[in-house]
């Protein structure tokens, strides 16, 4: 089977959906799939193409992937329009470069807007195509918008024409199915759900204390770590406010904020001066595994309001670590259901300083209950969020819509 990816985030990124999508196509090729990537120039979550990269277009093998790699637009400040254009300038290039005739085709959204240019390619060579949803575009509209916005129903209007065009359609969680099928009107028999998997290898070697001395970390520190995107809707605001406020009253809790985005300089501003606050700048896979396993707390947080246009991808690096987690969330939203499931954490209100530190020191002064939620959250990663049952379930899934293949 001959399979093209196309989508606009890729390895060397180490954040978002590209460890996904490089993952994806390595477990492929080793199960002899052929794959062929499309995608864009590396430049997220700095927002700015790597070192490096230039020319309209390169060749690479990456873990002996074929990878091509069209250039677009880049937004030097993420807005809507900024993306817009940078999707439909990427959507393009994709429409009209060389194929070489895939048996199918898997477009990855985000970017919804360049997969719509995929999928019309794919129809009009009849050649099978499916649709891996890793956000919801319309929820992200409606949730983090003003209430009933116009745009919100345009979005919804558009995201539902452009699955329903797929032939297939593939989530990460249920409560994703649930709003593809219910609310945008996709066949339940056209949609299933393939969890995310962790992308980060831990090492078994690792010496905690000296990982914990290279970053800064005292003994005495109880350190709650923050990883990835610094981005609108992690809402991260709430962490500095909550840094602050514990600092006020002599706490040891240690903040840490890892990661990039387009609102890490605005963070760092509003955190100046705070002495229980730490920015560190992206890491390579090891020191990031190593980072994450040297705290002592994980934490999720999401912008009030947010409920179901993502499941953060964090959680499946967390859950991996055998640490206990806290998710800054809202009652009913996917990441607390996950959460919950998993039995992995405990939940504090969205953008809330207080109910956030209140949580920190209960797991704090209550080390029995946190190594049980740690252990938990490891038992269900094994379960339920294998990188093996992932991949062997695409394999299974795109080969059921390369039999769809139509004749010419």
């Amino acid at each position: 089977m001959k399979a093209l990816i196309v989508g606009l985030n890729y390895a060397p990124e180490r954040s978002g959906n590209a460890p996904y999508t490089s993952k994806l196509a390595q477990g492929l090729t080793r199960r002899g799939v052929s794959v062929k990537v499309l995608t864009g120039y590396p430049h997220y979550p700095e927002w700015k193409i790597q070192d490096g990269y230039n020319g309209l277009s390169m060749e690479e093998n990456l873990a002996g992937v074929a990878v091509k790699r069209l250039r677009s637009s880049v937004p030097s400040r993420p807005n809507g329009l900024g993306r817009l254009l940078m999707e439909v300038t990427f959507g393009v290039r994709t429409m009209l470069s060389r194929w070489d005739r895939p048996d199918v085709v898997l477009v990855v959204s985000p970017a919804l807007f360049s997969a719509a240019f995929a999928i019309l390619r794919a129809r009009i060579f009849r050649v099978p195509v499916g649709i891996w949803v890793q956000d919801l575009y319309s929820k992200g509209v409606e949730e983090t918008g003003p209430a009933r916005s116009p745009l919100a129903s345009l979005m919804k209007r558009l995201e539902s024409a452009i699955l329903n065009a797929a032939d297939g359609v593939t989530v990460i969680h249920e409560r994703f199915r649930d709003h593809v099928i219910t609310d945008l009107g996709v066949s339940a028999h056209r949609v299933r759900v393939i969890r995310n998997w962790t992308h980060v290898q831990h090492h078994h070697s690792f010496d905690r204390s000296a990982a914990r001395q290279r970053l800064g970390w005292a003994a005495t520190d109880f350190v709650a770590l923050h990883a990835g995107n610094m981005g609108v809707k992690q809402g991260l605001e709430n962490v500095i406010d909550t840094a602050r406020l514990a600092g006020r009253s002599g706490s040891d809790v240690r903040f840490v904020l890892l990661g990039n985005g387009n609102q890490r300089r605005t963070l760092e501003s509003k955190g100046a001066g705070i002495d229980r606050l730490q920015f560190l700048e992206p890491l390579p896979d090891r020191d990031y595994s190593e980072a994450l396993r040297s705290a002592d707390v994980l934490l999720v947080n999401e912008r009030p309001g947010v409920r179901e246009m993502s499941v953060p991808s964090k959680l499946t690096s967390y859950f991996v670590t055998g640490l206990p987690i806290i998710a800054a969330t809202e009652a009913d939203s996917a990441t607390a259901h996950e959460l919950s499931t998993a039995g992995a954490g405990i939940r504090a209100d969205s953008g809330s300083p207080t109910d956030l530190v209140a949580a920190i020191e209960r797991l704090r002064s209550n080390p029995g209950s946190a190594e049980s939620f740690g252990a938990a959250g490891r038992q269900y990663s094994d379960k339920v969020l294998s990188e093996e049952v992932a991949v062997r379930s695409y394999v299974e899934w795109l080969s059921d819509l390369a039999s769809l293949k139509r004749p010419h």
